[in-house]
């Protein structure tokens, strides 16, 4: 099963390690310094030119990669539960 997470990104459910919402953990010091060490090694795939909503954290080939998405944490939730991709 796929997950679109806007544009033209779309993921396996395989993949997923978590689905994030950016306001609310984005309060904690532990998160945002998880985010910017991801970011300063490479990790962050910016998928919108939106202002993002979500992150979704992935295991791709052993290789953990960050995707910024517009579309809410609610959303990806949802799509990843009731089949809508």
């Amino acid at each position: 099963m796929y997950l679109h997470l806007g544009q033209n990104t779309v993921i396996t459910h395989d993949e997923i390690i978590g689905i994030f919402d950016l306001d609310n953990t984005t309060v904690s010091k532990k998160t945002r310094d998880y985010l910017n060490i991801a970011e300063k090694q490479g990790r962050i795939n910016v998928v919108s030119s939106e202002l993002p909503k979500s992150f979704i954290v992935c295991n791709q080939g052993g290789e953990i990669k960050v995707y910024l998405s517009q579309i809410s944490c609610a959303t990806l939730l949802k799509r990843t539960q009731d089949g809508t991709y």
